[in-house]
């Protein structure tokens, strides 16, 4: 009977059916090659009209000119939307399953919140008015938010009602403070609004260098828990029964979103629906096995995150719309058609 249970969730063995897995790998070798087009896209688009000739230029033999300065940007903000996409989309499938909601996003826990509370302490008391300076004091309080949450809703046994109810009471606390700070301080609202909307403009290399080591942490930290995650979707005594540790496995769970959320906002700002939309989208073909899920989310957001940029970039020529006014059009209506779906698939 277990036996059957493990199946019906999903957690078939690593071979599992021939022909569910080959349609598996074919999607997400379509899914790579989608990423790389969008990616192309990302170098060759943009607000400022290029020739091919100066994106190839300005990729491949860089001289220092208008046009290769414009190109060296475009790639970075692509690096960035690259991994900031992958990191949103693996953190959301991380929180979703630990939470057993497929709601959930890194605002639930607070994530989002303390990064933003962080970021406009360090502009109105700090004197901070770099992008460099905001990254770490945003990664900070992310890291803070997530190990208040861990301790509040998880110190005589975590839960996910008790980590998502943890979460939403920091996150409103912290609003109200982000909120009388900034009516206060007319130039930290100056520039929180920016930072607040979520935008990819702002990259450079030193801002991917200093988030890099905490992405690729992240990163293999979650795709390490697929497995115990999927143990415990079937349920507390199930995953106890196969062995699981349940407050190990939600304790790095915590980790490796708080790693992945903090470092993706603290580059880019708080970008709404990305977390929550792809995991979702990608459950509905994959089913609920996270061994397939998270490589799916890992790919496919960054497409989302990165076409985004492409459109916000290209609808207001010269000038451009942020990427997370962008995602914020195109995940509100498409989450309202997903959550009304009949078969939708559950966690």
């Amino acid at each position: 009977m277990l036996v059957d249970s493990v199946l019906e969730r999903g957690v078939e063995p690593a071979s599992g059916p021939p022909g569910r897995q080959a349609v598996r790998v074919a999607g997400l070798l379509v899914s790579l090659g989608l990423l790389v087009a969008v990616a192309v896209a990302s170098v060759a688009v943009g607000a400022k009209e290029l020739s091919v000739a100066q994106v190839w230029h300005g990729v491949f033999a860089d001289s220092g000119t208008y046009g290769d300065v414009v190109v060296g940007e475009r790639l970075s903000r692509t690096v960035l939307g690259l991994l900031a996409g992958a990191a949103l989309g693996l953190a959301g499938a991380v929180l979703q399953a630990l939470t057993r909601n497929p709601l959930a996003d890194p605002g639930l826990l607070g994530i989002n919140a303390g990064a933003s509370a962080a970021v406009v302490t360090a502009i109105t008391f700090f004197g901070v008015t770099s992008l460099n300076g905001y990254v770490w004091f945003a990664f900070l309080g992310a890291a803070a938010v997530g190990g208040l949450v861990w301790f509040l809703g998880g110190s005589r046994g975590a839960t996910p009602v008790r980590l998502a109810l943890a979460g939403t009471a920091i996150s409103a606390a912290l609003y109200g403070y982000l909120q009388a700070v900034m009516i206060m301080d007319d130039a930290a609202l100056a520039r929180m609004r920016f930072w607040t909307v979520g935008s990819l403009s702002s990259a450079t290399d030193e801002t991917i260098w200093q988030v890099l080591p905490f992405l690729v942490a992240g990163t293999v930290l979650a795709l390490v828990l697929a497995r115990p995650l999927n143990a415990m979707e079937m349920g507390d005594d199930t995953a106890r029964s196969l062995g699981a540790d349940l407050n190990r496995t939600r304790a790095l769970c915590m980790l490796a979103a708080t790693l992945l959320c903090g470092a993706a906002t603290a580059a880019c700002g708080p970008i709404a629906f990305v977390g929550l939309m792809v995991p979702h989208i990608v459950r509905s073909f994959t089913g609920p096995d996270l061994r397939w899920i998270m490589p799916y989310a890992a790919v496919l957001s960054p497409v989302l995150l990165l076409g985004a940029d492409v459109i916000g970039r290209v609808v207001a020529r010269p000038s451009e719309v942020q990427v997370g006014i962008i995602t914020a059009i195109i995940g509100g209506p498409v989450f309202i058609f997903l959550v009304r779906r009949r078969r939708t698939a559950q966690l």
